[in-house]
Order: C-alpha cells, then structure tokens, then sequence
C-alpha cells in the first residue's frame, strides 16, 4: 500500500478583504479610528463604573463585562487586518490561526449568553421589584457571570480542537480576512462532516435559545410595564430596557445574516462581519451612555468634571 506524502501547515494565508485594491489606506484609517475609539469607549466605562460606587450594582457589573468582551472581541481580527491592509503581510501562524478561531467563539458565545443574563436582570428589576435586591446579589451576579465565561470557553475549546486536530496538506490559503472554522476547514484533506456539523448546531443552539430567552424576558416585561398605573414608572422601565434592546438587536442581527443566509453573497457576508467585528464593539459604550445620567455622571467625575 503506497504511503500519501502529507505537507504539515505551519501558517495560513489570509486573502483580506474582497475587492479592496487601491482602498488599503483608506480601509486602514477607517478601521484604526474604530478600533481606537473601541478602546477608548470600553476602557473608560470599565474605569468609570470600576471607580464610581453608585454603579456598584448588578446592571453595571454586567455592563462591565460587556466592556470587556468588546475590547477583546474587536482585538481578535482588527489588529491583524490594519497589518494586512499596511503591510500587506497576509501570512498567519497556526498558533495564531488556532488564538483566532479559539477567541472569536470564545468571547462570541461568552457575549451572547451575557446578552441572556442582562435581559435577565431587566426582568427582576422590573417584574420582582421588591426582590430585586434579594434575587440579584453579588453571588448569584458572580455565579450567572463566571457560568457565561465558563461555559464559552469549554464551548470554543471543543470547536477548536475538532478544527485543529484535522489534517492539512491543501493549500494553506484561507479565502477569508480572518481565520475562521468554515473558511479554515475547507483546507483540511479529511472528512469535515463532523466539524461542520459541530459548528453549525452550536452556532445556532446557543444564539436561539439566547434570542428566545430574551424575548420571553421582554415580553413579560411588555407585559409589567402595561399594567403600570404611573406614566413616569412606564418612561422609566422604557428607558432601562432601550440600551440592551439596541445593543441585542445588533448583535443578533449579524448574527441571522451571517450564519442563517449561506446564499448570502461574499462581499455581503464579509462587510457584515466586519460591521461585527470591527464597528459593533464601538457602537456598544456609546449606546450605553448616550441617554444614560448615571454613566455620563461617572465619566464627568472620572476626568475631575
């Protein structure tokens, strides 16, 4: 029986982009300014909730952790691409392949079972009111925060590893601008069915129970806010909601239009993607702070205002 001569892949080559030649500089400002202000915005309502007392309370410790995964969410793929689109050096370690995918359903999954959590509080807060203290305290907090984080990283350990331990001696060029399971599969010269089946149950179990425990959340809360006499009490219920509702609403928005569209066009999915990756964690602390007294408050006496 003959032997098959297998070439181990030491690196990958990530094509980038779709379409963006003579758009590098351009690409390469735009996203730089995003994923600065991306650090600037989360580390400084991670300060200022850190350093603030009157935000010591679950909401805001949840909102902590959000600041958290978007710094780190954006850091998976930006830092890469800016050097791609400068340097145009497109070639990526299979250590940093492997960190990618790892970090990129790590920090994923954690985000959008902490999306679950945050509805969650919302209904204590505004259906169980008078137990909201009793049922939310710092270690059912500590708890619902370390399962989301826990429960992620066996998820993406999984995932990676059924990835990793495939064999690769196709070629080493990953038909996407990051490494990620489907783009990077696609290389391996064995049976992929397991993994992508894998994948593709876990990417839609988690996201879907998450979506439908958010909306049985909220529409129990429609239901409370209804039946408040007091208008002011409406406005205020309203207002608390607003913030994770918008930020939600974007995050599983990308998410339909990525993973429940394969017919989607490529430069579609990618700009979407990049919107996730790239934009997303900008738009998150603004969101959060825009119709927010209590944080804008925080940040006025984090900088001596």
């Amino acid at each position: 029986m003959g032997l098959v001569n297998h070439t181990v892949v030491t690196h990958f080559i990530l094509i980038g982009i779709p379409d963006a030649d003579g758009l590098q500089t351009i690409l390469f400002i735009t996203f730089l300014a995003f994923y600065l202000c991306t650090l600037l915005g989360n580390l400084l309502i991670f300060s200022a909730i850190l350093t603030d007392p009157r935000l010591h309370t679950p909401m805001y410790f949840f909102l902590c952790n959000l600041a958290v995964l978007d710094i780190g969410f954006s850091s998976i793929s930006t830092p890469k691409m800016l050097t791609n689109l400068w340097f145009q050096s497109r070639v990526i370690s299979l250590g940093g392949c492997m960190s990618q995918v790892f970090f990129y359903h790590f920090l994923g999954s954690t985000e959008c079972l902490l999306y679950t959590v945050m509805a969650y509080d919302r209904y204590v807060a505004i259906c169980h009111p008078l137990r909201y203290q009793l049922i939310m305290n710092r270690g059912v907090c500590a708890l619902l925060v370390a399962g989301t984080w826990i429960t992620s990283f066996f998820h993406a350990t999984i995932l990676t590893s059924l990835t990793f331990t495939l064999p690769y001696c196709r070629s080493n060029v990953v038909d996407y601008f990051f490494c990620d399971i489907f783009p990077v599969v696609k290389l391996a010269c064995a049976d992929t069915y397991v993994i992508e089946t894998v994948t593709l149950t876990n990417t839609g179990v988690v996201p879907m129970t998450c979506f439908h425990l958010i909306l049985a959340s909220y529409i129990r809360i429609m239901y409370s806010v209804l039946k408040m006499n007091s208008a002011e009490g409406r406005r205020k219920a309203a207002s608390t909601c607003a913030s994770h509702l918008a930020v939600v609403t974007l995050f599983f928005g990308q998410c339909a239009l990525i993973y429940t569209q394969p017919q989607q066009s490529k430069a579609l999915v990618t700009a979407v993607q990049i919107f996730s990756n790239v934009v997303t964690p900008m738009l998150n602390p603004a969101i959060y702070t825009l119709r927010n007294k209590e944080v804008k408050a925080a940040l006025r006496k984090l900088r001596g205002g």
